[in-house]
């Protein structure tokens, strides 16, 4: 990365469920539509091409955007009429990720905030707003504070490793199995 072209951030918050693997967190890195704290909007489909481009495993989870600092994985990035989707997981093998996990629980730090190279935008003459029209996106960080406040928690949802769902569902057809065969 050159010193002329700085990584920008944008923030969101999210949420998070525990698994057996880790934490998976969802929520959106950034809602279209809306002016954020820098003057900047994000337009719909400002991340296409390079989503295309990198996929979900090419994006970074970082922590308050610092490179040395991965703390897990993003599994799925995609625009959809709201804004910039993301989930993945922290890692628990990860010291810092197991420090993000207990600040998250805590309610601590709640925010996501993307690190992106701006590609193509247009500054309003009249209201100076910038409209990010296509972003190169590296990074996706937990960080304190978001700075798109339109951005809303996703909803929790409770995850099970393949074996654990193997196990509720058995435990559902002796249940089924039982009940049936008492009457």
């Amino acid at each position: 990365m050159l010193d002329d072209d700085p990584i920008e951030t944008k923030l969101a918050r999210f949420d998070a469920a525990t698994t057996k693997e880790g934490c998976v967190i969802e929520g959106y890195a950034s809602i279209f539509g809306n002016i954020d704290q820098s003057g900047d909007v994000v337009a719909p489909d400002a991340f296409a091409t390079s989503l295309m481009r990198r996929g979900a495993g090419q994006v970074r989870m970082l922590w308050q955007h610092d490179p040395s600092q991965p703390v897990g994985v993003w599994e799925r990035i995609e625009a959809d009429a709201r804004g910039l989707f993301v989930r993945g997981r922290l890692l628990s093998d990860v010291a810092r990720g197991r420090e993000a996990l207990s600040l998250l629980r805590a309610g601590a730090i709640d925010g996501l905030s993307i690190g992106f190279k701006t590609i193509r935008s247009r500054i309003d003459d009249r209201t100076g707003v910038r409209m990010l029209l296509e972003i190169d996106l590296w990074e996706i960080s937990i960080v304190t504070f978001p700075m798109n406040e339109g951005a809303r928690v996703a909803s929790v949802k409770q995850q099970h490793s393949f074996e654990d769902q193997e196990l509720h569902e058995l435990a559902l057809a002796i249940r089924r199995a039982t009940r049936a065969m008492a009457v």
